[in-house]
Formats: C-alpha cells, sequence, structure tokens
C-alpha cells in the first residue's frame, strides 16, 4: 500500500498562492518574463517559506513569522503619496537624488528625474510591460540562487527601479532609492530593481526603505563592469517584515563597497549573494544593526570568489539590547580557479542586555591551494575595565556606555566614503543610543 505524503500549507502559504492565481494575468512582462515568474513560483509552491529546518534560515523560521498574508498593496492614491512625501529623513542633509517608491509603486510626482547624461533612471514595471533589452538580459540572471524568498520575489515582482549607468559615466550625485508606506492600512509589496554600471563609471546607489506596518519582500540585481567603482548603501528602518535581497555580479578590477545600516526593525532579514566574476576586483562588505526591545535582525551573506586575484573584507558589527535577537551567517565560497584569492569575514555583538541574543555562524568553503582566508566572530558585553576608566573620570554611566558604543558602531561606519553619508549615520547612531533606556 501507497500513501500520499503532501505538504500541510499554512494560511499564509495558501494565502500566496491565491494571489498569484489572482494577479498573474495582470502583472507586468510577457513570454519569457512571464514563464520566469511561473517556474519561480512553482518553486516556493513545492518548498514552502522558509523555516528552522533549512539551514539557511535555522535562525529565522519565516514560515513561524509570516502567519499571514497582508493584501497586496494598490497604487497609491493622494493621500498615501502626501504620507510618504518625507520620506528619507534620515539622509535629509546629503545632497542626493531622490526616485521614490509609495507602496512598492513608482511615483515620479516626488522624484528627481532631471536627465543627466549617461544615466538613466526608470520604472521596472514599465521596463518588464515594454520586454527592454536591459531588463531582459539581466533580471533574473545575475546570479542563479534557490533561495525561496527571491523565488517569490521573482514570482510577483512588480514595479522598483530601472537604473543604467553608460561606460565612463559619474553621476553628480548619489542615487538614494526611497521605499516608503503610504496605505494607512497593512499591505504587502514585492519590488525588484535593477542597477546597471558600465566599464568605468562610478556611481553611488543607496536603498532606503521606510516601512509602517508592512509585509515587504525586495530584491535588487547589481551588475557591476569592468573597472567601475560603485558604493552600495542599503539603510532599513522596518517596523513589520521584511526580507531583503541583493543579487551582485561584479566585474574585473572592480572597486565595490556595500555597507548596511538597520535601526528600528521589528523583523529585518538582509541576505547578500554577491559573485566575483572577473580578476583583480576589491571590495568592502559591511554593516551595522542596532536592536533594542524584541527587535530580530538576521544578515545572511554568500560571497563567492569566481575569478582569481580578488580581495573581500567582510566586516559586522551589531549592538543587542533588551530582548533583540541578532543573526549573523556570512560564507565565503573560494572556486577551484580563484587562486591569490585573499578574503576576510569578521562578526562582532555587543550585547548591552543578559535577555539579548547573538547567533554568529562565518564559513568558509575553498577548493583552491594558493588562498588567504579568515574568519572570526565574537560576542560580548561592554568592557568594564573602560567603562569603570570614563565613570572614574567624572562620566555618568550612560554617557560612559554610549560613548562606547559609539566607539564599537563607528570603526565600521568611518569606512563609508561619502562624507555625508558618513556623518548622517554616524547622527542615527547617536539618536538611537540617546534613547536607550
Amino acid at each position: 500500500m501507497k500513501a500520499d505524503v503532501r505538504a500541510i500549507k499554512t494560511p499564509a502559504e495558501q494565502a500566496l498562492s491565491a494571489a498569484f492565481a489572482t494577479v498573474r494575468g495582470t502583472l507586468p512582462g510577457k513570454g519569457a518574463v512571464a514563464a520566469m515568474r511561473d517556474g519561480a513560483f512553482r518553486r516556493f509552491d513545492t518548498l514552502g517559506l522558509p523555516h528552522r529546518r533549512v539551514e539557511e534560515w535555522k535562525y529565522t523560521d519565516l514560515r513561524a513569522l509570516m502567519r499571514d498574508l497582508y493584501p497586496l498593496a494598490p497604487a497609491p492614491d493622494a493621500a498615501a503619496r502626501a504620507r510618504a512625501k518625507n520620506a528619507g529623513k534620515l539622509l535629509a542633509g546629503v545632497e542626493c537624488r531622490r526616485v521614490v517608491f509609495v507602496d512598492g509603486t513608482f511615483t515620479p510626482e516626488l522624484s528627481d528625474l532631471a536627465p543627466e547624461p549617461g544615466v538613466t533612471i526608470g520604472s521596472m514595471s514599465e521596463a518588464l510591460g515594454k520586454g527592454e533589452p536591459l531588463v531582459t538580459a539581466h533580471v533574473g540572471h545575475t546570479f542563479a540562487t534557490d533561495d525561496v524568498a527571491v523565488a517569490l520575489n521573482t514570482a510577483f515582482m512588480g514595479d522598483g527601479a530601472v537604473i543604467h549607468i553608460s561606460a565612463g559615466a559619474e553621476p553628480k550625485l548619489p542615487i538614494n532609492l526611497i521605499f516608503a508606506t503610504g496605505s494607512d492600512k497593512p499591505t504587502s509589496a514585492f519590488v525588484r530593481s535593477l542597477v546597471v554600471v558600465e566599464k568605468g563609471a562610478k556611481a553611488t546607489i543607496i536603498e532606503t526603505y521606510e516601512s509602517g506596518d508592512a509585509q515587504l519582500n525586495a530584491a535588487t540585481e547589481l551588475v557591476v563592469g569592468e573597472e567601475a567603482q560603485v558604493d552600495y548603501i542599503k539603510i532599513t528602518q522596518a517596523r513589520a517584515l521584511h526580507v531583503a535581497s541583493l543579487l551582485a555580479s561584479i566585474g574585473p578590477r572592480a572597486h565595490f563597497n556595500t555597507f548596511a545600516f538597520t535601526a528600528g526593525s521589528s523583523v529585518a532579514r538582509n541576505q547578500k549573494f554577491i559573485r566575483f566574476a572577473g580578476e583583480g576586483t576589491k571590495a568592502g562588505i559591511r554593516g551595522v544593526s542596532l536592536l533594542r526591545g524584541k527587535d530580530h535582525v538576521d544578515t545572511t551573506l554568500l560571497i563567492e570568489h569566481a575569478a582569481g586575484h580578488c580581495e573581500s573584507r567582510e566586516q559586522f558589527r551589531t549592538v543587542l539590547d533588551d530582548e533583540s535577537h541578532g543573526v549573523f551567517q556570512g560564507k565565503i565560497v573560494v572556486k577551484q580557479h580563484a587562486q591569490k584569492t585573499d578574503a576576510k569575514m569578521m562578526t562582532r555583538a555587543l550585547l548591552l542586555s543578559n535577555e539579548a541574543e547573538a547567533d554568529n555562524k562565518p564559513e568558509l568553503e575553498i577548493f583552491a591551494d594558493d588562498v588567504v582566508c579568515g574568519h572570526g566572530a565574537t560576542a560580548g558585553a561592554l568592557d568594564p575595565g573602560l567603562k569603570f576608566y570614563l565613570m572614574s573620570r567624572g562620566i555618568r554611566e550612560k554617557e560612559a556606555e554610549a560613548l562606547l558604543i559609539q566607539a564599537f558602531v563607528g570603526e565600521t561606519i568611518e569606512e563609508i566614503a561619502h562624507e555625508g553619508i558618513r556623518e548622517a549615520l554616524m547622527i542615527a547612531s547617536l539618536k538611537w543610543l540617546g534613547t536607550r533606556g
């Protein structure tokens, strides 16, 4: 006798299946794009939401965290656009080109779309609908991954940014993609962006997420050409559920730096899939997370050295207060032909409470024999000796702690090249410290 074994779907998984059946025919893109959507959804339908028995998601059980699916966000009305008008306050003092998305929809009237030589900025929804060659060539092909969250994003992807920076171009200002919540009701959105930086170009790209009661699944594909220089900054302030994926392919002799700043986020998972596809590339992959209350922030990296003579530095700092939970999972893979790879990963967690929890899991997977690679992880409390020293000089206890925490995160923030962004994130860190009980 043979019994059929069927997985029991959760209410959220059932709602996702129903939603895809409803909106499938209205999503932008036909032909190959529609086929890619269907294939991605079949993958999700087979595996379901990731849970603690999936190694990469063992610390962030999305099946348990996502009890139900919020309704898909409609196009923002005038009231929603008005509520999102002042989004991006953290970088209000930094001169940037703002490109605004409200509830996952491109909002031109809130964006700076002035023409600039060598720089093209557009809507992903429109590009998918028109079958633009740039999108057809790259979306879904930048980094092959079987991650279920990425598959869900591919199935439902609606709007987002398409940025093309031509060979040798250098935008005058950083480009800040601002994703804001405008709806006064719980909603969900799936945003997809593509950034292509051609040979020899230079650019600073910022993604700012300010979401209220919203479930957001975001994915950004980043293609960095030969000898290009790209700084990618991601700022996350999400009060509900936030899952974001960076899928990056870095060309030869490029300089690539990425920094993730996460604060005031209830549940956030930032995952990066980065491949060094050409020789001679240098990269700095860094981040700071500030957690309190019952915040849960998960940083997961997969760094693939697929070409030789590349150098990468991964450095992450997490501060945890109250009953918060921080997760770091970093894996460096060195392929067989990636000789002369130089890769070093370090994550440090600072626990300010006995109830806070930090899970750190750095890994190396090396198939080449001529490399210099290393990883490390630490978790601990403030140094009582240093704290006593400051207090012995007349500094009050909370101020002494703030100085030590500021130094802890500042060492990483100082690596940001852009002075304005660096100062804005330092100020944001100080404000977070100032609100500690």
